[in-house]
């Protein structure tokens, strides 16, 4: 049995980032984060800079010390002494330090974008809850009634649940998540072979955006802004297939807007 009240250190949440984490924890962290929202938004922070570190200093990490920097070549270059050796020891060592130290400071310089931030925890959310066979939503499709009115009041925003059925997905249903800014709902659809789709919404402070794409193999979403509600589309990582599933989505709820507060 899973204590989703048992103390998780930050060490353990920093390896579920950086998937580090030993497989026999992973239930305990996932349980964790669903019941306490605000180590479930650090950790997406912490994913979304991870990722956006990658991006930007993934290639430059990976170079190798330039050929005129090797020790053999500084140590030749002057006496065999340990003075040169320690000489060009140094030389590399700062070169190192300086790639590392200019990371960092890019790191703390950047924090991650509204888009990093959602994007990253419905994928999260993606990842933990499509997988489950018994236990995918707190509230079924049979329910819709109830799940729509029920996930808008928290919200406070009266929510659209769109209809994907002319795409082959039937609405599993839903369930209730914390979000950036607060409360985030999280439907599910599945089509006839067992692919799942998920929309994840929750306020957001962020401007108004078209249809934005970010892949996190083998999940990828569609992320977009409207009328202060952020919307993420994930699945498996076929762009063009979700592409689809996501226009149909964003479709759907552009037609019905401007939604009002409720």
């Amino acid at each position: 049995m899973i204590d989703r009240h048992a103390p998780l250190t930050e060490d353990e949440l920093h390896a579920h980032v950086d998937g580090e984490l030993p497989v026999d924890r992973h239930a305990a962290v996932e349980a964790w984060l669903a019941s306490h929202p605000e180590d479930a938004a650090r950790v997406a922070e912490w994913r979304a800079q991870a990722d956006a570190i990658r991006t930007r200093y993934g290639a430059v990490a990976d170079e190798p010390v330039p050929a005129r920097f090797s020790l053999e070549r500084l140590a030749r270059a002057g006496s065999r002494s340990w003075r040169a050796i320690a000489a060009a020891a140094a030389i590399v060592s700062f070169l190192a330090g300086g790639v590392v130290g200019w990371m960092a400071h890019g790191a703390s310089a950047e924090a991650p974008s509204a888009f990093d931030t959602f994007t990253a925890q419905a994928l999260d959310a993606h990842k933990v809850y499509v997988v489950e066979v018994r236990h995918p939503v707190e509230v079924t499709g049979a329910e819709r009634p109830h799940l729509v009115q029920w996930l808008s009041k928290r919200l406070d925003y009266r929510l659209l649940l769109p209809d994907l059925e002319s795409r082959g997905l039937k609405l599993v249903g839903g369930r209730l998540l914390p979000g950036p800014l607060g409360p985030a709902a999280l439907f599910m659809y599945e089509g006839p072979s067992g692919d799942r789709y998920t929309l994840y919404c929750a306020r957001t402070n962020a401007a108004p955006t078209a249809l934005r794409y970010k892949a996190s193999d083998p999940f990828a979403g569609f992320y977009w802004v409207d009328h202060g509600i952020a919307y993420v589309v994930s699945g498996q990582s076929d762009r063009k297939q979700l592409s689809g599933v996501a226009q149909a989505v964003y479709d759907q709820i552009d037609r019905a807007a401007p939604s009002k507060t409720l």
